[in-house]
């Protein structure tokens, strides 16, 4: 019997990549380099508008280039540090790009996709971030190709990153696609609007709020050995 899927789209921060964990450490380091005090508040502060930052680039508010400054500016913006946001924003970067920590399972259930269909990385991300982490986990043998919003010129949501992703790896039929990933509004939304299968990959057993419903939902990827 034919399988039922060929090509796999996968996520990467908190679905492959521990991305808090990579956040805490470059986070930390920048402050050291440009000497800022890194309390609590400050964390809690920069996750806040980060994560405002992000969503408002999901929605088509924003662009990558902006954002890499923008959320260090209005960080300053509250805190009244006299530092220059493109500066610290940059060596934030830096930083990031060297979080490579893989969650549990990340690199066992890669190296089993791998073997059985075309994997390929969908990513809201910054492509300088994103392929330093990759190239460092040892994860990029096993996938086809890294789609990161960056370069596509849009972002997860947007199903037009799907159909850039499916450019990029050659694959046409949706009816054998599939994409994985902890984010009901980026990823399960997005794979929705393009009109491919999805499996919501969500470890801490939320609840889910929206009107989506995945194909799947797996607490651990290794579940996946039982839809794929």
């Amino acid at each position: 019997m034919p399988r039922r899927y060929d090509t796999v789209f996968i996520d990467a921060d908190d679905t492959l990549f521990d991305y808090p964990r990579a956040e805490e450490r470059a986070f930390s380091r920048t402050c050291v380099r440009f000497g800022l005090s890194d309390t609590p508040e400050l964390r809690a502060a920069y996750r806040r508008i980060n994560r405002e930052q992000w969503k408002l680039l999901e929605r088509g508010g924003t662009d990558q280039a902006t954002l890499r400054v923008e959320r260090f500016r209005l960080l300053f913006e509250e805190t009244g540090d006299r530092l220059d946001p493109a500066a610290v924003g940059g060596a934030y970067v830096e930083e990031l790009s060297q979080g490579a920590d893989l969650l549990p399972g990340a690199r066992e259930i890669c190296g089993y996709l791998a073997e059985r269909y075309l994997l390929a990385i969908v990513t809201n991300g910054l492509a300088d971030v994103q392929r330093s982490r990759l190239a460092l986990s040892g994860l990029g043998d096993l996938v086809a190709a890294l789609v990161i919003s960056e370069e596509a010129g849009t972002s997860k949501p947007d199903p037009r990153i799907f159909e850039y992703a499916c450019g990029r790896v050659g694959r046409t039929d949706r009816g054998r696609m599939l994409m994985v990933g902890d984010s009901l509004e980026s990823d399960i939304r997005g794979g929705t609007a393009f009109g491919i299968d999805t499996c919501w990959y969500n470890p801490r057993g939320m609840e889910n709020p929206t009107e989506l419903r995945p194909t799947y939902e797996i607490r651990y990827l290794a579940e996946l050995r039982s839809i794929l």
